[in-house]
């Protein structure tokens, strides 16, 4: 009975914003430059649709490339500092201290190594997004509980064995949690990039935009790159759904 209203809530609740930010903006006769109604954002989709899905294109692609480049490298090094609790807290406080350095200020350094283009942003995406996958693998393999590992040394389980029987399956959850993260970061890594230094790309769009005072389509830049993020986010999602639905599974039955 409440599977469609829990189907349709997501809908609902998005054409109710619009229609209160529609209303609000004609009752109080906002001016567009300060915020657009999104009848003017959407007729700005429209006239200016070719741009939009170029540079939108450019956004997608230069973030999927910075993101499976922090998925790479951060499943790896989350298997390293989760391999034993030395490692875990000596590398724990540098990556902290790297992940508190503020991206945008890296951009600037990337435009210099690479200059302007699309290879800043992949790396700013890679950079801003590695960190949640590599806390959260290293985490799940830390929180084996010692009493389990003692018992799996003394029947002759090797440290792999140990890892790759129990650490690593067990760390899934986790791993595919922390993608869901990663992956709004990475847009947010790849626009700041391109509104700093591209020649291409939503953040240079929106850039562009905004210094001519076409505010509806800076709104309309926004809402594209908000359809990109939820479309990637529904997707890992979806496979940490199929990757780890016995996780979940066995949550509900000992909660029933």
């Amino acid at each position: 009975m409440n599977k469609p209203i829990e189907t349709l809530a997501p809908w609902l609740f998005t054409i109710g914003l619009f229609v209160v930010w529609e209303l609000a903006c004609r009752l109080f006769n906002v001016s567009s430059i300060i915020l657009p109604a999104p009848s003017e954002i959407f007729a700005a989709m429209g006239r200016y649709a070719s741009p939009l899905l170029k540079n939108s294109f450019v956004t997608l692609w230069t973030t999927m490339a910075g993101f499976l480049m922090a998925v790479a490298f951060g499943l790896l090094l989350g298997l390293f500092v989760g391999w034993s609790r030395t490692i875990y807290r000596g590398l724990y406080p540098v990556m902290i201290g790297f992940n508190s350095i503020p991206k945008v200020a890296v951009v600037p350094i990337l435009v210099m190594w690479f200059g302007i283009g699309e290879v800043p942003a992949i790396l700013t995406a890679f950079l801003i997004s590695f960190f949640p996958i590599v806390v959260n693998v290293a985490t799940g393999l830390a929180t084996i509980e010692p009493e389990l590992e003692d018992v799996l040394r003394a029947l002759g389980a090797s440290k792999l064995d140990v890892m790759r029987k129990v650490g690593i399956p067990r760390a899934m959850p986790y791993f595919f949690g922390s993608l869901k993260v990663a992956i709004t970061l990475a847009f947010v890594g790849a626009v700041v990039s391109e509104t700093i230094a591209a020649n291409a790309g939503l953040g240079h769009l929106m850039t562009q935009a905004g210094s001519n005072f076409q505010m509806p389509l800076v709104f309309a830049g926004l809402l594209a790159l908000a359809v990109e993020g939820i479309g990637m986010y529904a997707v890992t999602a979806w496979l940490e759904g199929r990757m780890t639905g016995w996780a979940f599974r066995s949550q509900q039955s000992a909660g029933g």
